[in-house]
């Protein structure tokens, strides 16, 4: 793998942070990280209010029972466990697929030296 570590002309105190967040490379993963973040949230949000509501008032539904002792609140409290490790599993391949490349990249321009605050932006 590449050299981690700022190039010797350029130390992590000259970059000019702003002009890291202001660049378009940056803009472009703030967006594809949202893009995922923000939909996935909102359905997983609605998925948890909808089970606690389902368990606030919806009583009879939840106590059917399934199989022996098993009723619909367990399995749907099952479902929102198995929920979380899915969305973790799916963010962490998009990441390493989609945002890991793109920050690689802002931090290579970071290494060597394209955004020091001694040339302004980039």
């Amino acid at each position: 793998m590449g050299n981690d570590a700022p190039s010797a002309e350029t130390s992590l105190a000259e970059v000019d942070y702003g002009a890291v967040q202001r660049s378009p490379d940056f803009q472009r993963l703030r967006r594809t990280q949202r893009s995922f973040v923000f939909p996935v949230l909102g359905v997983c949000l609605a998925w948890y209010f909808a089970y606690v509501l389902l368990a606030s008032y919806a009583h009879d539904f939840m106590s059917i029972r399934v199989f022996g002792s098993v009723n619909i609140a367990m399995l749907l409290g099952l479902a929102q466990v198995i929920t979380t490790f899915a969305v973790t599993t799916w963010y962490v391949h998009y990441a390493n697929k989609r945002l890991d490349p793109l920050s690689e990249q802002i931090r290579e321009e970071i290494a060597s030296g394209q955004f020091q605050t001694e040339e302004g932006v980039r």
